[in-house]
């Protein structure tokens, strides 16, 4: 979820990360749609971040960096308004869990809803019940490390269900218990994740209980051994991920959105010591952010988001004028 150029740049009601890493947890009496190859939706002023895709609702599920709200895409292409919350100022990465959407909370400047002490200063968590569409927790992850910026940015779960969360404006990844009654803390503050523009941006959930992370500015990914201190190692690379954004692990492989124009799949034989690209698919990807898993199929956001960095380093919201977008497959 993402804008990779921008001063200082993560399948709810549908499922943004299926697979391992949103950890979701699908009903097995449901089968999702035979989704086409393309989808060419119409949203006005959408310009979206983050896609996931909810099987209870049989449909994808798309964030707005301009309008701070969540809708959904069918197989058609219907857009339709699905959450609607003034206090979220532009949703970027999502997932669904339990019948639950997680929405990252962040501004660019460029929201309707932004202000002067918004702007570049936003990190939080917002969940709503997908039944109701109403939020039900709110967490103020900004709070942990004041005088920064801030951009919260993509989110992926552990098996237990906590949170983890990254800031592409401050070098830290957040954890938010699954337990209400527990605070949120700095999983993780490292000075490998500062830089300038975007910094860290994917987050994925590994079964054998460490993190992946993507860093933007560097094309680089970064282990976090939650099973030993949360040690931080970089993943040697066979080449790097310019512009890495939305990150997708499935059957333990890495489904990568870079450079705004491709998606990789990448593989690890040693337990994300080292990591090398498998496949780049380069075909059909126009400024594309994230990606999300349907019924075994990989699809990408062509978000327009080239123009929601322009707006922001211009700081000229008002150019943003666009309403037709697209979700793109990943051909294997």
């Amino acid at each position: 979820m993402s804008t990779s150029a921008i001063c200082p740049t993560l399948a709810f009601g549908l499922l943004l990360l299926a697979g391992l890493t949103a950890c979701n947890t699908a009903d097995p009496d449901l089968t999702p749609t035979a989704f086409p190859d393309r989808i060419a939706f119409t949203a006005t002023r959408q310009y979206p971040e983050g896609i996931t895709y909810a099987l209870t609702l049989d449909k994808f599920l798309i964030s707005s960096l301009t309008q701070g709200k969540v809708g959904t895409v069918d197989q058609n292409g219907t857009y339709t308004d699905l959450i609607l919350d003034d206090q979220l100022i532009a949703g970027v990465g999502m997932k669904v869990r339990n019948e639950r959407l997680y929405v990252c909370n962040g501004d660019l400047g460029v929201s309707s809803k932004s202000t002067a002490a918004s702007a570049m200063k936003t990190a939080g968590l917002y969940v709503y019940d997908l039944a109701t569409r109403q939020n039900t927790r709110r967490v103020n992850l900004a709070a942990l490390l004041p005088n920064s910026n801030h951009y919260a940015n993509d989110i992926a779960f552990d098996n237990q269900g906590n949170a983890y969360v990254t800031d592409s404006f401050a070098p830290v990844v957040y954890r938010v218990p699954a337990d209400v009654n527990q605070a949120p803390v700095i999983l993780v503050n490292d000075t490998r994740f500062s830089g300038q523009n975007f910094n860290l941006n994917g987050i994925v959930y590994h079964p054998s209980n460490f993190l992946i992370v993507g860093k933007a500015n560097e094309g680089k990914l970064f282990k976090i051994d939650l099973a030993n201190s949360n040690a931080v190692t970089e993943v040697a690379l066979n080449a790097p991920l310019p512009g890495c954004d939305g990150m997708l692990l499935y059957n333990n492989e890495l489904y990568v959105v870079h450079e705004r124009t491709k998606m990789s799949r990448v593989t690890s034989s040693d337990g994300w010591r080292t990591a090398g690209i498998a496949k780049t698919d380069v075909s059909g990807y126009e400024d594309a952010t994230t990606n999300t898993e349907v019924n075994g199929s990989i699809y990408a956001l062509n978000a327009r988001i080239s123009e929601t960095s322009a707006a922001a380093t211009a700081n000229n919201p008002s150019s943003l004028t666009a309403n037709t977008y697209s979700i793109k497959k990943f051909q294997p």
